[in-house]
């Protein structure tokens, strides 16, 4: 039986990073939920033991279920039946499956009958269930926006629409417009608010929602009268079953075709406000958009590893020239590095994922009582590191997915222009993730002030300081002679005083300290298991060569270059 937990120990090796004790004990505020709840941990084995239980059944659903009804699903697709969405029949059997197996509201508290858990396994499983269907994990994973209900809607509202996730009902962010994409202060749905019942109304249309007719929607909503920027903004919260919004389409994708992206017509829809007016697009989406954009790296690491497995399967399989092509160094190269960008992106992700854990879980212990100066000062660290290390998970490593795809549809030759070969469906669904919640050139926008202000070189500083085996030595060095490259860099373009300088450079400015960063990751990993030292030597002389070509294009470049761009 295929279980994607079991068969990939890489999960197990960033399940037991050394960090987790910390983020549990936090999580768990030292066990006291074992007096109200029989499933509740007593210990950090314990709660550990919980983990892998339950990664080990979404692992088993995603390789038995979800993965075996990827290709019918891409063929079939939902459709739209008066007004309503229709998801695949094998959409259907996997949601069924996963909420059967209390895979819902996995990080939310257990007082609205969640798993309490810790984001590391709930974006664990989010990457097995992208490997197994990427388009399938956009209606699954967007349970996630019930942590911004949990955030910022009132306790009467949590404890209406929080148990209702959690025993399996599907979310939607309605966020983007046909005049408004990334540009959401454009959003002009209007909201508006009725004083004979005490109700708001909404009305317009939202365009490109992923899972539109989801149960629980958080809608942005122009709840201001006249106004025309963020600050008019608000968040809502839409229940189904109230009726009022309409599908119109449902819209005709190159891939993740499983997944329903709608068109909706909102017609005196009633909503409720979520937290306080004016500061939906100002605080709210921001929050809900950082979590997204994990998810989203989390999608990009499981369809890499869907990637590089066709790949590396096909090569030992297919002979050429009396041999299997795995043998031949142009592909045994590429099949090499596709491992490497894999583990240097997973890496990224869990070590994200863990800087987000930490300041959570203080924001949330912060609700119950007064932080000290010291844990204050730790969530503050952690928040900074979370603010940069976010877009760099999402935005390096949806690029490395498509690399990833292309990759392997390369390694198939012909064969893999076929679509009789999942590498065709992996490379269609890859795309997508570079662009949605944020495109590439976007997470670069949110990543750069982090280069500016010396947050990426701070952090590698950090791990430069690490101890890492005898072995790897060589390889510190080099990150060590990169990293004085990055700085050369970035005092040379910040130097300029020039913004529209900076913001040319910015994206090689950013992968640059990617791969550093990622280079120390996986030091760090090779240290703790020696599997992963041949990928730390691929990805170091891939990000050395990378970082070397970019810092030459920096340094050399005129400012007055920019016209020629122009």
């Amino acid at each position: 039986m295929a279980n994607f937990y079991n068969d990939n120990p890489d999960l197990k090796h960033h399940l037991n990073h050394p960090l987790m004790r910390k983020i549990v004990e936090l999580k768990e505020r030292n066990f006291t939920d074992v007096e109200k709840y029989d499933y509740a941990p007593l210990n950090f084995e314990d709660a550990m033991d919980s983990y892998e239980k339950v990664l080990e059944i979404a692992g088993e659903i995603s390789g038995e279920i979800v993965a075996a009804n990827a290709e019918d699903v891409d063929h079939e697709g939902p459709h739209v039946v008066d007004g309503r969405v229709v998801y695949a029949k094998g959409t259907q059997k996997n949601l069924d499956a996963l909420v059967k197996a209390g895979l819902m509201g996995i990080s939310l508290p257990r007082r609205y009958n969640g798993l309490n858990f810790s984001l590391v396994p709930y974006i664990m499983a989010a990457d097995m269930v992208s490997r197994a269907d990427a388009g399938f994990v956009n209606i699954w994973g967007l349970q996630d926006c019930a942590e911004t209900i949990y955030e910022f809607a009132d306790e009467d509202q949590r404890m209406r629409f929080l148990p209702r996730v959690c025993a399996g009902e599907t979310m939607a962010m309605d966020l983007t417009e046909p005049d408004a994409g990334s540009d959401l202060q454009a959003v002009m749905l209007k909201a508006t608010y009725n004083e004979a019942d005490g109700t708001w109304r909404l009305n317009g249309v939202k365009r490109f929602i992923t899972n539109g007719d989801g149960h629980i929607a958080l809608v942005l909503a122009r709840s201001e009268e006249g106004s025309h920027d963020g600050r008019g903004l608000s968040m809502f919260i839409y229940d189904k079953n109230d009726g009022g919004v309409t599908v119109r389409r449902i819209e005709n994708k190159m891939g993740i075709k499983g997944s329903p992206t709608c068109e909706l017509v909102f017609k005196n829809a009633k909503a409720e406000l979520c937290g306080s007016r004016k500061l939906g697009l100002i605080k709210y989406v921001m929050a809900l958009m950082n979590g997204a954009r994990l998810g989203i790296a989390a999608q990009s690491v499981g369809v890499s590893e869907a990637a590089y497995r066709e790949a590396l399967a096909y090569a030992h399989d297919r002979k050429q020239f009396g041999k299997a092509i795995i043998e031949f160094p142009a592909v045994y190269e590429m099949v090499a590095l596709m491992k490497a960008k894999l583990d240097a992106s997973r890496s990224l992700l869990y070590e994200t994922t863990r800087f987000v854990d930490m300041y959570k879980i203080y924001e949330d212990i912060a609700r119950e009582r007064s932080l000290t100066p010291e844990e204050r000062a730790e969530m503050k660290k952690y928040q900074r590191l979370a603010d940069a290390f976010t877009p760099m998970a999402k935005g390096m490593g949806s690029e490395f997915c498509n690399q990833n795809a292309y990759d392997s549809v390369q390694v198939h030759g012909g064969s893999g222009f076929m679509k009789d070969y999942a590498c065709e469906r992996i490379y269609r669904d890859a795309r997508i993730t570079s662009i949605y919640e944020g495109t590439t050139q976007l997470q670069v926008v949110a990543a750069i002030r982090h280069v500016t202000t010396g947050t990426y070189l701070s952090q590698i500083k950090a791990y430069e300081a690490e101890t890492y085996a005898e072995a790897l030595a060589p390889l510190k060095e080099r990150l060590v002679q990169m990293t004085a490259l990055y700085e050369a860099a970035v005092n040379e373009v910040v130097s300029k005083k020039n913004t529209e300088y900076v913001d040319f450079h910015a994206r090689r400015l950013v992968e640059m300290a990617g791969h550093i960063i990622m280079g120390y990751l996986l030091l760090g990993d090779a240290t703790r298991n020696e599997t992963f030292m041949k990928s730390a030597n691929v990805y170091v002389n891939f990000g050395e060569a990378e970082v070397c070509k970019l810092h030459k294009f920096v340094m050399s470049f005129a400012e007055n270059g920019l016209e020629s761009y122009k």
